[in-house]
């Protein structure tokens, strides 16, 4: 890659919630952004748009971060399409709602697992296989799991795996000059977080940090902008960016 060439991010969950604000911040630090997204294609296009109007590059990619194939093909077209893949910032996950674990369904344990293990660990392989020296890998964990609350056993459990293969890549990844680090919201006011809660819910969870407020996604993107730019000392770290309430 030559130093005019612009640097190339693949933002997986990239139409959507904290995932969109990162496509957008790093295409406005000046890299081309491959926005992928697992069904909403109208949202991932207006994603795309937002992005190109203000004279970035980005294109959209739909692949299910699980299925090992489609994500091979993810950064296939990035390569293709840009000439290689120097970030990855792995977005994608879901969450349900909050049971114990002595009622957990277990066809909901493994469509939550599906996702946020076997989806990072692919992700994770083809990022340790492509990402070009001097890139960086962004994962995303939770503050939920330092609190230990009940009822997130599931939604727990994949994330300290997340975190695992964090700091397990990071450590296989020696002498390529790749960071790997995981960002953990807290908080942080999108659809995935507000959806089933109601206001007294939310107005409660919003005093907890000492800032007395929600998160943006806009603060998450200023997160992982750190750790895909200038943090190259960074590097096999959670950084849990929760307004102080771990």
């Amino acid at each position: 890659m030559s130093t005019t060439e612009p640097r190339v991010a693949i933002v997986t969950g990239g139409s959507r919630g904290i995932g969109r604000q990162v496509a957008e911040r790093l295409a406005a630090d000046g890299m081309a952004v491959v926005v992928n997204y697992a069904g909403n294609q109208a949202e991932a296009d207006a994603a795309v748009a937002a992005i190109t109007e203000r004279g970035g590059r980005a294109i959209a990619v739909r692949a299910d971060v699980a299925d090992l194939d489609a994500v091979a093909n993810l950064f296939d077209t990035a390569e293709r399409t840009f000439g290689g893949v120097d970030v990855v910032a792995h977005l994608a996950g879901v969450m349900t709602a909050p049971t114990p674990i002595a009622d957990t369904d277990f066809e909901v344990l493994d469509r939550v697992h599906r996702t946020n293990i076997r989806g990072t660990f692919a992700v994770a392989q083809q990022a340790a296989k492509r990402v070009r020296d001097g890139g960086a890998v962004i994962m995303t964990s939770t503050s939920v799991l330092g609190l230990n609350l009940p009822g997130y056993g599931v939604y727990n459990a994949t994330k300290g795996a997340v975190e695992a293969i964090t700091m397990i890549l990071a450590r296989e990844l020696r002498g390529r000059d790749i960071t790997v680090n995981t960002v953990a919201p807290g908080p942080t006011a999108t659809a995935l977080f507000l959806d089933g809660k109601d206001q007294e819910t939310i107005d409660r969870m919003a005093q907890q940090p000492p800032l007395e407020r929600l998160g943006q996604p806009e603060d998450i993107a200023e997160v992982v902008a750190f750790l895909a730019g200038p943090a190259r000392w960074v590097n096999g770290q959670v950084l849990r960016a929760n307004g102080g309430i771990v």
